[in-house]
Order: structure tokens, then sequence, then C-alpha cells
């Protein structure tokens, strides 16, 4: 297992003579793309605009460009991790891509061939045919089973009553049973309050999935990330979800490492000079014993590597997205990648 990396971790206060630690590692990824399209025009879904003849005279140039801008800045997160080493994330969640064409496109890509990625992605009804999906390297992961968990509106906050469906994936992460979502929650165009009700359901949606998991086996490992569209402290992620910055102790309990993170100032996204921190992975309570046989958390972080920002100009600091309005700056998204590692004792 090539991509499997052996290291060695030193605790404060230890003489480099005394004996070392080994651990094994995975980097759990996820990252909106933003509007990740091919350039064939769709008899389904509202794609035009992102085709050789539409608005943004979105041609097989750019596709290519996109494409290698996003392998390139996965293959990055590993690099982030572990000191400029060649180590792929184990699992990644994506956003904003439009098919399995643009997928198995970028898991072929040289930057990422050697992962060997497998992916999961089923079409939603989201009426930009965008999508989420899950790509997982086999050396690593296991799948069992997986669906798409369908999120249908009331329609208090939003014209269309289909959004995003969640995916869910069980499978064996080096030997333990896990439940990872993917999600992309409503946005907020319209405005934050106004948009906020049909969070607030698809937050439900997913909170009552991971609750009747929970009641089958109340010690499941789950990871639940994504790009959702409101911050640690919001309601849907705080009080619903009812992921805290805190580790606590419980079955039902989720604890999200990207909560201080906010706090801090940080964030995955830029928008009138304020970040927000929309893209998080969070993890049930059973990840947080470091003494236990099988993988831990050990860190979260951002990728935000130096060419993933604006180095001039109005936006310097922002993530440099792809498009500015109709221009393509071939840039990589307007959201920066969002990790965790995990640890498990050897």
């Amino acid at each position: 297992m090539k991509n499997i990396l052996f290291f060695l971790l030193f605790i404060a206060g230890i003489s480099y003579a005394q004996k070392k630690n080994i651990y094994k590692s995975a980097i759990i990824a996820f990252y909106n793309v933003e509007n990740f399209y091919d350039t064939i025009a769709s008899n389904k879904y509202r794609d035009e605009e992102f085709t050789p003849k539409g608005m943004r005279n979105y041609t097989s140039t750019n596709y290519y460009s996109k494409l290698n801008n996003i392998a390139y800045v996965i293959a990055g997160i590993g690099k982030d991790a572990f000191a400029n080493q060649v180590i792929l994330p184990a699992l990644i969640g994506l956003a904003e891509i439009e098919n399995e064409l643009v997928l198995n496109d970028l898991i072929n890509h040289s930057y990422l061939r050697s992962g060997n990625y497998s992916y999961i992605h089923f079409d939603s009804k989201d009426l930009r045919g965008i999508d989420v999906a899950l790509l997982y390297q086999p050396n690593y992961f296991k799948i069992l089973q997986s669906r798409p968990i369908s999120v249908i509106l009331s329609g208090k906050s939003k014209e269309s009553k289909f959004t995003r469906d969640i995916l869910w994936v069980e499978g064996w992460l080096d030997g333990e049973l896990v439940d990872v979502y993917v999600n992309h929650w409503p946005s907020r165009y319209g405005g934050t309050q106004h948009s906020e009700a049909a969070r607030l359901e698809v937050a439900q949606i997913l909170k009552n999935h991971i609750d009747s998991i929970k009641r089958i086996d109340y010690k499941r490992k789950i990871l639940v990330m994504g790009d959702f569209n409101d911050n640690p402290n919001n309601t849907s992620i705080y009080n619903i979800l009812d992921a805290k910055e805190v580790k606590y102790e419980r079955y039902n309990g989720l604890y999200n490492p990207f909560f201080n993170m906010f706090k801090n100032g940080n964030g995955t996204l830029a928008f009138q000079d304020a970040w927000s921190l929309f893209d998080q992975i969070i993890l049930s309570t059973e990840w947080i014993d470091k003494q236990q046989s099988g993988f831990y958390f050990y860190k979260s972080s951002i990728y935000n590597a130096p060419y993933l920002l604006e180095s001039s100009g109005k936006y310097k600091g922002y993530p440099m997205r792809s498009w500015e309005g109709m221009q393509f700056k071939n840039g990589y998204s307007d959201h920066l990648p969002a990790y965790i590692i995990l640890l498990k004792n050897l």
C-alpha cells in the first residue's frame, strides 16, 4: 500500500534517543471545486452556460485547465499535511461536480493516478446539475453500501423543492466500520435569514439518519463532511446536528474540530472582507480516544497554500476562483479545501 504512510511522531519533552511511536495515517479531505462541469450540454439540467456556445464560452481548453488545477490541489493536500511528502488523501468528498465523466477524468489524472481512486456518485435533482461525490482509495476503504439521501424542501425558503442529495457511504476504513456523509447544503442566495430554513431542514434529515445508525450500533464511527453554507456556530450545525467544539463523551454527540478555527478568524471562503468556514469535517466522539486500537482524530486543517490565494488586486488574499463573472480566470475554486488527519497507533 504505497500511499499509506508510516511515520514517526516525537512527544514534546521526550528526547530523540528515546522510544519512538509509530503510526499509520489517513487523510480525509473535502473540497468544493466550484462549478466543475464538462463542456457537453445536458437535456436534464441548466448547464447551457458551461458549454462552448454558452455565455461563458466554456471550451475544452478551459475544462482541461480546470481539471489540471483541481487534481493539483488534491495532490497538494497531502504535501501540506506531511511536509512535502507525496501522500494522497484516503477519502475526498467533493461538491459542485457535474457527472461521472468529470470524475473519471479526475481520478485518471497523472497527479492522482497513483492513488488508484474509485468514486461514489449519484445524480441529484439539483436544477443546475451539480452533485456531491466521494473519491476513495480501495487500499484504505472497502465499500459495503451507498445511496443518496433525498432532500425535498418544504418550500419555505427556496423556489425549488429539490436540492443536492446527501451522499451516504458505509464501508470498512482499514478494517473499521465507518459511515461517511458528503453534503452540499442549500446556498445563502436571497439572504442568510431567508434561506436558513432550507439548511435547517437538511440538517434535521441528516441528524435523523445518523441517529438511526446509532440506534443500531451506538459505537459506530461517523464522518460528516461538506459545504454546509453555514458556519460552525450556526443553528443548523451547532444545535440541530449538535456538533460542538468540546469533545463530549456521549454516544450521539458530534465533535467539530473546525469550530475553534472559525472562532480564531480562519475560513474557507471570503466575502466582503470577511471569512466564512462553510467547509467542515465533523466526527462522532468514537474518534477521540487516542488509546484505541483503530484510527483516532489527530488534527484538522485548512489547505491555504499561497498559490490558492489572490496575490494582488481588490481580492488579494481571497481564494483564487476559476471564474470572475463570466470570465474564466484559470484559478482553482472560490473555496479552500478542509482536511483532517487520522492516526492509528501501531
